[in-house]
């Protein structure tokens, strides 16, 4: 009964967020230097997140 209490008792652990390592547009590795971030995603260059978002349009009309 006292080992119930306790696990009661321990705070909840929360699940550690992945870091991003790699660009969604093109998949090079992000270097520390030079990122684009934009959305909560990090990306190599404007011209990878316009490109991601164009793919990302494209598919969600193939599937409609």
């Amino acid at each position: 009964m006292a080992e119930e209490v306790k696990a009661a008792q321990a705070p909840e652990v929360k699940p550690a967020v992945e870091k991003q390592t790699n660009c969604l547009g093109c998949g090079k590795p992000l270097r520390k230097i030079k990122t684009y971030y934009r959305d909560g995603k990090y990306y190599c260059a404007k011209k990878c997140w316009k490109t991601f978002l164009d793919k990302s349009k494209a598919e969600a009309a193939q599937i409609k």
